[in-house]
């Protein structure tokens, strides 16, 4: 190929939305020696046959952003390449057919008040004024987003293109990608049929095939390919350009108009995997056989839906695999393998929608070193070493897309591939009644069903089956003892002569303590923002002993790697399948604990915030005196081939004082009345600790530098714009779930990050921040009056700047 470039700045591969809208994005951002590689022509991955419809709403405020970026972009990109793009602000329908649809929709029009949209709930007429093709005799209401739309996926993709051009970035086409050139860990060049390519940067935007293209790097994208299938019509009198899209999912169904005709597709319960062996060469521009068979049963919900198209031609069927992720959200951000290696793919069939927002994001990750905001949700650090397995994917993938359209409910948790990840004490605990919860991989027991109680979740709006078992377990750990098997936490060890100053420069909090310390703390961002929340304790002169959340393992791991300061001793491993964790709760804990061990665990021989190693019944602990649910306890890490002793030992140690096993929906519970953050929700990159109400955990005090300090220096200089509050609303029939929207004297402030039930007071607690741009302080937030809006319902609440609920001393150190 001629003047085929030998280097470049940052190479895209993969030319379809994706690819083009990050290409554009690094060129308006200055990064205009940019190369965009694709092995065909643009677009002709599966951004070809998307069907284009563009919604805005998700459960999380910044994927909801996100998305709105899209819309923005959406809006004036053809005026400004001069490329037509095909969209139009249309606006989105979705339809409700049943009381439970119905409580939806409006937790949903709750949720995007909350996030600055209006969502209107509509009667099945006035929903049909915007319709006029549907039958409504099933109908309970609708809900109707404005600003949705739909678009030219292909138009899209070719005014991004332009829109990179016209910046400088070169977009090269028909050229294959055979390698990536990795020394030392860092991307050095993509190797092509053409020749090498230099490069600082690799982003993988190559759809289906980016689990190839991250395979040859190392780095693991987990995704399959799903067979998506939807038909377009001839023309239909009476539709109109405007008629807004339609979804209507409790028939599986959703609808957009072209050409004056329907497009009509739909997420089935029984779906398709494709290219299980691998995609076939030069797969492009390509579709696959149209499956009348399998679209049948989607096709007469559709019929009883819009009856006009029993008798409406039909153009084709078209039948476009797309690739599809095991939680259902697409793949962005820096894989955590090796550096300079980004990955945008993954996008569930919501590509289109996603593009303008995905590719924004990506670009400002790439040049700013860090995301604009959090986006958590599509972190490519949210997997884990199960996702490497691309049958077991597949199979979660795969119940994932056939929930597409069912209810979200709260709490649920999904069946695929399970179980995995497995504590020791896996089958004693399920021969108890234990009800199990995954999180990535491990099972994890959620509750536990007494006698005439059903071990399983069923799944509510109102009380689920699980509440009273909840509120015996959270009783318990109130007032005697509880025992959870938390073993499922991550656990890493620093290890090096140089463990003290890296961490010092890494920890908000101060680390610089003796053996046998026991730290909260948290690791901040340039902006002050929390990227990581974890306990430390110091076992050693060189050795540090990290716990964290879960589901942050990979996240926290790739975080602390990469912000040691070069040149350090200090390396990173993680143990978390060498300890087993069983966390010993509740006011009798200590009496618990004395009956198992010679080892002095008062008040005074093990005050709180310590690290102690005991023998309890024969086996070596590390105990760490910490609680996440308010009350006296330990958490007792035990080597796994220890554990089932230590378990039956604290059983039988505590039958005196009734101890019971509990899970991880009490721990919720008594979190959120001790007011104790999760990160995730409550605190992320976008709050800082003294937002959070969290800055007694940060060593501004001391002189010490750690990274972030000089955002939170700057920020104390000023009013904070933002703080996060509790809520306690009296009504004990309120059920807060989070997202519910925060008033302060009838107007909007804010949002619940997170919601629940505390048992102990019998109310419905959330916690979320007030924001006001003129700033806030105490007087501020106590001189209101507060109102959250719940299911679009405006109910009372009252404000809580200290824990809704706090033990008292005497009980923790008797």
């Amino acid at each position: 190929m001629e003047n085929f470039p030998s280097q470049a700045r940052a190479v895209i591969i993969g030319g379809g939305i994706i690819g083009c809208s990050i290409a554009y994005h690094l060129g308006k951002l200055g990064w205009r020696d940019t190369l965009l590689i694709e092995r065909h022509k643009l677009s002709s991955g599966s951004t070809f046959h998307a069907a284009g419809l563009v919604g805005q709403l998700r459960t999380s405020a910044s994927i909801t952003q996100l998305l709105g970026h899209s819309v923005a972009l959406y809006n004036s990109l053809e005026a400004e390449t001069g490329l037509a793009t095909g969209w139009k602000m249309n606006g989105g329908l979705r339809l409700a057919c049943n009381a439970w649809r119905w409580i939806e929709l409006k937790r949903q029009a709750t949720t995007a008040r909350s996030f600055g949209l209006e969502m209107q709930l509509l009667t099945p007429y006035e929903a049909r004024q915007l319709w006029p093709l549907m039958d409504i005799s099933d109908l309970v209401g609708a809900a109707f987003l404005p600003t949705d739309g739909q678009i030219s996926p292909s138009d899209i993709t070719q005014s991004l293109a332009k829109g990179a051009r016209m910046q400088g970035v070169r977009i090269i086409e028909d050229t294959a990608v055979l390698g990536i050139e990795i020394t030392r860990g860092h991307v050095t060049a993509v190797l092509t049929e053409y020749g090498r390519i230099a490069c600082e940067v690799v982003v993988n935007c190559a759809g289906q095939w980016a689990r190839e293209v991250g395979q040859m790097a190392g780095v693991n994208v987990p995704l399959v390919s799903i067979q998506h299938q939807y038909l377009t019509t001839e023309a239909i009198p009476g539709i109109g350009r405007d008629l807004p899209t339609l979804r209507d999912p409790d028939r599986l169904t959703y609808y957009k108009e072209e050409v004056g005709g329907l497009v009509l597709g739909g997420y089935e319960p029984n779906p398709i995997p494709w290219a299980v062996n691998g995609i076939p060469e030069k797969f492009n521009f390509q579709q696959l056989q149209p499956d009348w068979e399998h679209f049948e049963p989607l096709m007469e919900l559709a019929m009883a839906r819009v009856p006009v198209l029993e008798t409406t031609g039909i153009k084709e069927l078209l039948n476009g695999p797309e690739s599809f992720t095991p939680d259902g959200n697409f793949i962005l951000g820096p894989a955590p393998e090796i550096s300079g290696f980004f990955v945008g793919a993954g996008f569930n069939a919501f590509g289109i929608a996603s593009g303008g927002g995905a590719g924004k994001v990506l670009a400002e990750w790439i040049v700013g070193g860090e995301a604009p905001f959090d986006v958590w949700p599509v972190d490519i650090r949210r997997f884990g070493p199960s996702h490497a397995d691309v049958d077991w994917v597949r199979k979660r993938t795969l119940e994932l897309y056939g929930k597409h359209y069912t209810l979200a409910w709260p709490n649920e948790e999904h069946q695929s591939g399970r179980p995995l990840r497995r504590s020791p004490l896996y089958d004693r605990l399920k021969a108890q009644g234990a009800v199990f919860g995954e999180k990535l991989g491990w099972e994890r027991p959620n509750w536990f069903a007494g006698t005439g109680e059903t071990a399983r979740d069923e799944y509510s709006f109102g009380k689920p089956n699980w509440f009273d078992a909840v509120a015996r377990e959270h009783r318990a750990t109130r007032e005697k003892v509880a025992l959870f098997d938390q073993t499922s936490f991550a656990k890493f060890q620093l290890v090096g002569r140089d463990v003290e100053a890296a961490l010092s420069w890494i920890c908000a909090n101060d680390v610089t303590k003796p053996v046998g310390s026991l730290v909260y703390t948290q690791m901040l961002n340039v902006r002050g923002g929390i990227e990581c929340d974890l306990t430390i304790a110091r076992i050693a002169d060189d050795r540090y002993y990290i716990v964290t959340g879960t589901g942050f393992a990979t996240h926290d791991f790739d975080w602390i790697s990469r912000q040691i300061p070069a040149g350090l001793d200090a390396h990173l491993v993680d143990v978390t399948s060498a300890n087993a964790v069983l966390a010993l709760m509740g006011p009798d804990a200590r009496r618990v604990l004395r009956k198992l061990t010679r080892d002095d665990v008062s008040n005074d021989g093990f005050p709180f915030a310590r690290a102690h190693r005991l023998s309890i019944a024969g086996a070596p602990v590390l105990a760490l005196r910490v609680t996440y649910v308010g009350e006296l306890g330990w958490e007792l890490h035990i080597p796994m081939e220890f554990a089932v002793t230590v378990y039956e030992a604290l059983i039988q140690a505590g039958t005196d004082f009734g101890i019971v096993n509990a899970g991880y929906r009490a721990i919720e519970t008594l979190r959120l009345e001790k007011g104790y953050r999760a990160w995730g929700s409550d605190i992320g990159p976008d709050h800082t600790p003294l937002e959070a109400g969290m800055g007694w955990a940060v060593k501004l005090k001391t002189d010490i530098p750690f990274l972030g300090r000089e955002a939170l220096m700057e920020q104390k200089k000023l009013p904070l714009q933002k703080s996060l509050c509790g809520f306690t609303v009296g009504d004990p029939a309120i059920i807060l779930l989070g997202r519910e929207t925060i008033f302060r004297d009838d107007q909007r402030v804010g949002w619940l990050s997170s919601g629940g039930y505390g048992h102990t007071l019998q109310q419905g607690i959330g916690y979320g921040y007030v924001c006001r741009s003129e700033g806030i302080d105490r007087k501020y937030l106590l001189a209101g009056s507060y109102e959250l809006e719940v299911a679009t319902e405006r109910v009372p609440c009252k404000i809580q700047l200290a824990p809704a609920y706090d033990a008292k001393m005497e009980r923790i150190r008797i």
